[in-house]
């Protein structure tokens, strides 16, 4: 009876503490899936108006799909390539090519390419932002070139987020 009582009593306590107001719950800034739609479109209509082929990927803050369009000719291999373009620009916060150009400049920063298998060190990859919060990231693959995916991502976060 007494062990009965006193679990009861742990659970009321701990029910209590856990009640919280909504105005005392963390807000947070998030990718909508309208604007994500938004962002692969219009970087699709991008490249498309420069006759490049090309896959689009759109991933939130946490580097999770929110968007992914692969043009009609577009190789199977740039889906993938597009979508660690993005994860790599949300994770890091830079643009994809930018990680690159570092590893190049400073050899002893090669190990960021291992630190996760989602990590692609290409250009075409964006991050996105609200502010000054990171909230997701853009990645294009399938132009003749990662500053061409670049431009595209680029076009699209100049369209839809006016940056």
């Amino acid at each position: 009876m007494k062990t009965t009582a006193t679990a009861l009593f742990a659970c009321a306590t701990l029910g209590a503490s856990l009640s919280l107001s909504a105005a005392e719950l963390p807000t947070q800034t998030y990718l909508p899936l309208d604007t994500a739609q938004a962002l692969a479109n219009a970087a699709m209509k991008s490249c498309t108006a420069e006759g490049y082929s090309v896959s689009v990927t759109v991933v939130d803050a946490a580097g999770l799909t929110r968007a992914q369009l692969r043009a009609d000719k577009a190789g199977p291999h740039t889906l993938e390539s597009s979508r660690k373009k993005a994860f790599t620009s949300a994770s890091m916060g830079r643009p994809s090519g930018d990680l690159a150009a570092l590893i190049k400049k400073m050899p002893e920063l090669d190990g960021l390419r291992d630190m996760d298998p989602n990590l692609l060190m290409l250009g075409g990859g964006l991050p996105l932002k609200a502010g000054d919060e990171k909230i997701g990231g853009i990645g294009v693959g399938g132009a003749p070139g990662g500053h061409l995916d670049q431009a595209c991502a680029q076009a699209a976060i100049d369209n839809v987020l006016g940056q």
